[in-house]
């Protein structure tokens, strides 16, 4: 049986973002200079094995970091963080505007109808 009075339902969205593979990202515990100044020491031929024991971090993730940071410095590390911000900040922008216009539309379809 279902109610004819719709001010009983209500619209929950929620938007996530997530990696490719669907996991949530979080937020690093490391600098970019951090990052930055153990990308450098792997490069003076320490072992990957010890500078991850020094800042506590696994092979991995050094092996993560030389690919998104590799041959950068903090400045343009730092710098390429912010991109992503800004990219995220505008992704979630557009997103509330396409919700906006979708229901703008729908309110101008129905009023037309019924019209």
């Amino acid at each position: 049986m279902a109610p004819t009075d719709m001010s009983l339902f209500s619209l929950r969205i929620e938007v996530r973002f997530e990696t490719k593979k669907g996991r949530r990202m979080g937020k690093s515990k490391h600098t970019e200079a951090q990052m930055i100044e153990a990308l450098k020491q792997v490069e003076a031929d320490r072992s990957v094995a010890e500078v991850g024991r020094q800042c506590g971090i696994s092979a991995h993730t050094i092996y993560a970091w030389k690919a998104k940071y590799g041959g950068m410095d903090v400045s343009e590390a730092q710098e390429v963080k912010q991109l992503g911000e800004e990219n995220a900040r505008l992704k979630r922008l557009v997103a509330d505007l396409t919700l906006d216009k979708d229901a703008l539309r729908s309110v101008i379809r129905k009023s037309s109808l019924s019209s």
